[in-house]
């Protein structure tokens, strides 16, 4: 039996949670930021909030406490949006424990360092002389489908091959996969960009494009994202599995996918404010990674048409037709799966 603490209530948090908790055999708790989402979780171990119609196992409580959702854990899951990441561990650092194993669950980057979350984990809780053991979970994952016992594969990246032995056998059951892979930087790239991808299918959705159209941008955003990943010190061939082009599909193609959702209204021709304010405190983190990994990929000096042209919808207002348009007469190319 093991005791699990998950950071972040939202929809995958929660699902995490239901995962868990539904083996009868762990210990779970979770935090919520939110009195509201605590108090229903309490009282009628489902959230209505984030995850509405999905039962929460009584082997899972719910607090608004970092020290008693964190006291006795052995593994330490961040299930928070990447922005609140590094000030999540900021305020749990005192309660972690050396023997405790501390996952990210988040897919994104954060937007002012341009860090990956295992890395803003480990800057905040490494010392001088050792380092935290963290891993990466990722992977194509609806949470309301995780939540369902839909059957679903992901992966848990980490260097340190017991923590992810450990994780794996942790959360693995019949419905839910975990394979083990050990390029971090890759599985955390490809979790966090597909992202990106994902709203510029939905561009071409609201804007009334068909399934060839949709077929090439997976097709070359897969292209582009590996770029990057190779030029930051991961895998090409991590991109080819779970998070890499299966996250990549599931996210481009799913009508669950918030990150796709606003794809589509900005393609319809609403503004991102709108769209935000009427997201009722969800997060698509499509749009922070946006920012950020234009200033990865300028940084390492890589090209990324998509994500350039996201960048400008989002952050200047440019007209969706306009920047589709842009990508269809850049200079011809070779289809080498590294080019641009």
């Amino acid at each position: 039996m093991s005791r699990v603490s998950i950071f972040g209530a939202g929809a995958w948090g929660t699902a995490l949670a239901i995962v868990l908790g539904r083996k009868g055999v762990h210990e779970v708790r979770l935090w919520a930021r939110e009195q509201e989402v605590c108090d229903v979780i309490a009282s009628r171990q489902v959230n209505d909030v984030f995850l509405p119609g999905c039962p929460i196992p009584k082997s899972v409580s719910v607090t608004t406490q970092y020290e008693f959702c964190i006291q006795g854990a052995d593994i330490v899951v961040c299930a928070v949006p990447s922005q609140h990441c590094r000030l999540i561990f900021q305020q749990i650092k005192k309660y972690l424990q050396p023997h405790m194993l501390l996952v990210s669950a988040t897919k994104g980057l954060e937007q002012s360092s341009l860090l990956r979350m295992t890395s803003v984990i480990g800057e905040v809780v490494g010392g001088e002389t050792s380092a935290p053991r963290v891993g990466a979970l990722s992977g194509p994952s609806f949470a309301k489908e995780v939540a369902q016992g839909d059957p679903t594969a992901i992966t848990i990246a980490s260097e340190d091959a017991a923590l992810a032995q450990t994780v794996q056998q942790t959360f693995s059951d019949a419905s839910f996969r975990v394979y083990r892979n050990d390029d971090v930087t890759g599985v955390e790239l490809g979790g966090a960009l597909k992202n990106v991808v994902a709203i510029a299918a939905g561009v071409c959705n609201g804007l009334g494009l068909g399934h060839n159209s949709i077929a090439a941008l997976i097709t070359r955003g897969l292209a582009e994202i590996t770029r990057l990943v190779v030029a930051c010190g991961g895998r090409e061939q991590t991109m080819a599995g779970l998070a890499g082009l299966g996250d990549l599909v599931l996210t481009c193609t799913g009508e669950l996918s918030r990150n796709r959702s606003v794809g589509v209204e900005l393609g319809r021709g609403r503004k991102l404010p709108e769209i935000l304010t009427n997201m009722r405190g969800t997060v698509a983190e499509g749009i922070f990674t946006t920012y950020a990994a234009v200033g990865l990929a300028r940084a390492q000096g890589i090209e990324m048409p998509i994500t350039e042209q996201m960048h400008s919808i989002l952050r200047d207002g440019k007209p969706p037709r306009e920047a589709i348009h842009e990508l269809m007469t850049r200079s011809a190319k070779s289809e080498s799966k590294l080019d641009s």
